[in-house]
């Protein structure tokens, strides 16, 4: 089957039929490049599969299918090479839920949640939402754009205090799009297992590395040590754009950490979303061919925007690694405080403001668009960024 990556979609109605957070929170003559959300049509086969239940017509309260925690099963040992079992899983509506159950279900209040910076903005919240202490450490910033961002395990080190309990990692990282370095994780490892820290690993876009004959290994798949104390994010909402359906997976290979998390779920999270859990079983038994695809388009895109970035002087761009989203340096471009609102008001492109992952003076971009509209939005930038 051919997947159609070039044709764009109408997203924007006039009349708010279907509105997305992407497309209806600005005006009308904004490109949207910032929520980490594709314009591409989710896989054929999990529209197919949809259609088939809601064909049903019933939406009762549903149950995780004993096929979808083998398609998961499958995925990771033919993705990653780590053969979980099916009682591992705890399916649950999104990870950012699972963030704040995993706080309040490991930590008691007043202890610290630690995480490195810059971030995905919900890490940032989670103490702060559970009553606990929030806690960070900054990534070591590249010299130049050929180099990487880059764990700083002596300003982790430096961050973990007697109270701290609680390690919210993201592997691959938003919004770098840094895939870890087997020598930064074993350090990362020595340090939790020291510390006797538990973990929540966010690994939502590990299936999406860029660099061709890249691997994911989860961080507890490669240091076997850390699984008794660590909690395994993954979705399917960010490799097949199906965010909206909110189905996410906690792999949990430790049975008392396994049942304190689904404890503290009780009465806090809904049941699964049924139409969520059917997407997501057709999307890792059935989506390979359509994520292959995109991977390609990915590549290209990414490959356009490096290109563009060295043509805007003062800007830098360590290239991602994974994901579709970019991490620009924008603090000496000549746009202020706040270059997001800069370039929204002068260039008319909406992208995600640096100060809300801890870092101002930066923009995360999303190039998971059409060529098109990637190349409308940065001929608009070009006219402010190369002034």
């Amino acid at each position: 089957m051919v997947h159609d990556f070039v044709t764009p979609v109408e997203r924007r109605y006039p009349s708010g039929h279907w509105p997305s957070q992407k497309w209806h929170r600005y005006d009308e003559e904004v490109l949207p490049l910032w929520v980490a959300d594709m314009d591409f049509v989710s896989p054929p086969v999990v529209a197919e599969a949809l259609h088939e239940r809601v064909d049903h017509g019933i939406f009762g309260y549903g149950l995780v299918p004993d096929s979808l925690r083998e398609a998961l099963c499958a995925w990771s040992s033919t993705h990653y090479g780590w053969n979980i079992e099916p009682a591992w899983q705890h399916w649950l509506p999104g990870v950012v839920p699972a963030l704040h159950l995993a706080s309040l279900a490991l930590t008691e209040p007043g202890d610290g949640v630690l995480t490195v910076t810059p971030i995905y903005p919900p890490f940032l919240k989670v103490a702060e939402h559970t009553g606990r202490t929030p806690q960070q450490a900054p990534m070591r910033e590249p010299l130049s754009s050929e180099e990487p961002w880059r764990l700083d395990l002596e300003a982790l080190e430096a961050a973990i205090t007697p109270t701290t309990r609680l390690l919210l990692w993201c592997h691959p990282h938003n919004p770098t799009g840094r895939v870890w370095r087997r020598d930064e994780l074993a350090g990362l490892a020595e340090l939790v297992e020291r510390h006797d820290l538990y973990v929540v690993s966010d690994e939502l876009h590990c299936d999406l590395l860029l660099d061709a004959g890249a691997h994911h290994e989860p961080l507890a798949a490669a240091f076997p040590a850390l699984a008794a104390r660590t909690i395994t994010l993954w979705a399917p909402s960010k490799t097949f754009n199906l965010a909206g359906l909110t189905s996410a997976c906690a792999v949990i290979p430790d049975p008392s950490l396994r049942r304190r998390f689904a404890a503290t779920a009780k009465g806090m999270m809904p049941d699964g979303n049924v139409l969520g859990l059917v997407a997501a079983e057709a999307a890792y038994a059935r989506g390979e061919p359509w994520r292959q695809g995109l991977l390609e388009v990915l590549r290209g895109h990414r490959q356009t925007l490096e290109a563009r970035v060295a043509c805007w002087p003062r800007v830098e761009m360590s290239p991602p690694e994974s994901t579709y989203l970019a991490w620009l340096d924008l603090r000496h471009a000549g746009l202020g405080e706040c270059p997001q609102k800069k370039l929204l008001e002068q260039a008319g492109v909406a992208l995600s403001d640096g100060a809300d992952f801890g870092q101002p003076g930066f923009v995360r971009l999303n190039f998971g668009t059409t060529a098109a509209q990637l190349e409308t939005a940065l001929s608009r930038l070009d006219r402010v960024l190369k002034a």
